[in-house]
């Protein structure tokens, strides 16, 4: 029996090959290097608690054996912190000038497998996003640091990184969604 096609089974045909995509990520990796230092971005949320903290609680700051360091003598008047702050800006302005900007808070994959209930939606983003993050500060980097910075220098933690987070993907992809394996 066939499937009623929803929204997002249409084919996006992307602005970009993805060869080219991938060589001006490379592109912006040469440069970043050249100029400055290696892209990586999960730091900058510590540097922002950090400063944050420092500024209005600096008790509760200091108390923090992993804060303490983190944002007393740093200024969010950096690159890197620019470069964080540029990411949703740069994506908002993408999808503006090729006009596939969309607000919705429940995508319409989870509705299907999930419902349209948006604050469950918003739970589990949040859960989803708080794991990633505390992952990559426990990991060492992001994907962005590793994946992108360190796999170019050839780290093998990094590496290892990439592989175990393409390898749980994969299976939170298929827990998630079993009904589309089948493509």
């Amino acid at each position: 029996m066939r499937q009623q096609v929803t929204d997002h089974k249409k084919a996006i045909i992307p602005i970009l090959p993805w060869w080219a995509g991938g060589l001006a990520v490379g592109v912006v990796l040469l440069v970043a290097v050249a100029l400055i230092q290696p892209i990586g971005v999960s730091t900058q949320y510590v540097v922002l608690d950090g400063v944050l903290l420092h500024s209005l609680f600096p008790e509760a700051a200091e108390n923090s054996p992993y804060l303490k360091a983190a944002g007393k003598e740093w200024t969010l008047a950096t690159y890197e912190f620019l470069f964080v702050v540029g990411i949703p800006i740069g994506a908002f302005l993408a999808a503006t000038v090729t006009n596939r900007f969309s607000m919705r808070v429940v995508p319409s994959i989870w509705a299907e497998r999930f419902g349209p209930a948006p604050v469950k939606r918003l739970i589990w983003s949040f859960v989803g996003g708080f794991l990633l993050l505390f992952g990559a500060r426990f990991g060492g980097g992001c994907t962005s640091g590793h994946m992108i910075s360190g796999v170019s220098q050839l780290a093998v933690s990094s590496f290892a990184f990439s592989a175990a987070l393409f390898a749980s993907a994969i299976l939170t992809a298929r827990w998630l969604y079993p009904e589309r394996e089948e493509r």
